[in-house]
């Protein structure tokens, strides 16, 4: 179904042709049935001689006149304010980008925004673990006569173990902030 609004748009669009074409029509008839030159007299001012078709024909193109150029220049504010409130969406959508990028930079988040933010490298002192010593690795095996290696079992050793170490969390500025930790009953 089509959109009523339109269809009335055009319906008054059409009726407005129509009505201007009438006035047209009828004026032209009037001017030309009534050349009669008469004498106008308003207050203190007089106007003899005149035809009788401008009487009510000058009047009614200057409203017509008048309120077209109204017309336009009501049009011609309602775009410059378009235009203004435009730009002051273009300046608030750069304004949002920008404290986005801000608050991301600030709450170290992964980039949403589209603009980049300066890499920044994050270092940590971590202390080495004291381990067992591994076997050594075991040598590689003689060839046998067709060139290929002899293939030869091999021992797997007991794994190392590690040494229990507290937990360090790495704050962005680089230091360490060493945690507490709880020891369970079987360390104590």
């Amino acid at each position: 179904m089509p959109d009523l609004s339109h269809l009335w748009q055009r319906f008054l669009l059409a009726s407005a042709l129509i009505f201007g074409l009438l006035l047209g029509v009828a004026t032209t008839v009037f001017g030309y049935s009534n050349t009669a030159p008469v004498n106008v007299g308003w207050s203190i001012f007089h106007l003899d001689g005149i035809p009788l078709w401008t009487v009510p024909v000058v009047p009614l193109v200057i409203v017509l006149v008048a309120g077209t150029l109204y017309h336009w220049f009501n049009s011609l504010h309602h775009f410059t304010e378009h235009m203004r409130h435009r730009h002051r969406v273009h300046e608030l959508e750069a304004e949002l980008t920008k404290l986005r990028a801000h608050m991301d930079q600030l709450l170290e988040m992964p980039e949403q925004s589209g603009v980049r933010l300066p890499a920044r490298t994050i270092t940590a002192d971590i202390t080495p673990v004291e381990t067992e010593p591994v076997a050594a690795l075991p040598q590689p095996t003689a060839l046998n006569g067709d060139g290929k290696a002899e293939k030869k079992p091999r021992k797997r050793g007991p794994l190392p173990a590690v040494a229990d170490t507290e937990p360090v969390a790495v704050a962005t500025d680089g230091t360490a902030e060493v945690e507490p930790r709880e020891e369970s009953p079987a360390e104590a």
